[in-house]
């Protein structure tokens, strides 16, 4: 996890701070290049820092018996560390880089200290952590009713609008074990959704064709997750650009 100098805000989360507690915030804040499959926490440690993704993407990945099954995504939208603002230095989550990428990073306590003297940071936090919770709920009913082929477009969007581009690599174990459910089970919705003209497929490069037919074809709680997001946070997003395929590989 390599450092380099101090930059300014592109998350979202910061970036919806008054100017003058940015500058303060992002003084306290390395910018640092995120690797493929990186793992930036495993339960039963210690949080050392948090991470506010730019153009990286963290995947929030329970533990689950022998196995272990994905309940969100963080991208540009937020952070990874939540914990520490209720007071807990230990998260129940393991978190993975998904999409490598710049994210910055502040060491714990310098965060928790900032977190008591600085009251719009406080706002935003609570609200994201609103968000978060919301999140995690909507993960779990989600798994439990819903088919794998309309989870499989829902997951496949929420990697869409924090990787800003249309394709991206992602295996079917990967996919397996993002979704909970076996290697065949994946193949068949990605068939069904690439039968129907939606995605592109072939030997894990996945390209969305049809978004507004993705849309379609995911569970609601694609568009709960983003209403969640739009009332409480109301960050704008910005243009998702056409670019060169993104990587996503499980570590």
């Amino acid at each position: 996890m390599p450092s380099t100098s101090r930059t300014p805000a592109v998350n979202r989360l910061l970036a919806a701070l008054p100017a003058k507690d940015q500058r303060r915030l992002l003084d306290g804040c390395d910018r640092v290049n995120l690797s493929m499959a990186e793992v930036l926490y495993s339960p039963g440690n210690r949080l050392s820092h948090v991470f506010f993704p730019i153009t990286s993407i963290i995947s929030r990945i329970m533990p689950v018996d022998d196995d272990y099954v994905e309940v969100g995504l963080i991208g540009d939208e937020g952070m990874f560390g939540v914990p520490l603002a209720l007071g807990v230095h230990e998260s129940p989550v393991r978190a993975v880089i998904q999409g490598p990428g710049i994210a910055l990073r502040m060491r714990a306590e310098r965060f928790c200290l900032e977190l008591a003297s600085m009251p719009a940071l406080q706002r935003e936090i609570d609200r994201y952590l609103f968000v978060y919770l919301s999140q995690l709920a909507q993960s779990a009913g989600c798994t439990r009713f819903h088919v794998v082929e309309a989870r499989l477009a829902r997951w496949l969007l929420m990697t869409q609008d924090r990787a800003r581009s249309e394709s991206f690599h992602i295996t079917q174990e990967f996919l397996a074990f993002m979704l909970g459910v076996r290697r065949v089970g994946v193949t068949r919705a990605a068939s069904a959704l690439q039968h129907r003209g939606l995605i592109r497929y072939r030997r894990g490069d996945i390209t969305v064709l049809d978004r507004r037919g993705l849309k379609a074809a995911a569970c609601g709680c694609y568009n709960a997750d983003r209403q969640t997001y739009n009332r409480f946070l109301g960050l704008p997003r910005p243009a998702r650009a056409s670019s060169a395929a993104r990587t996503v590989v499980v570590p």
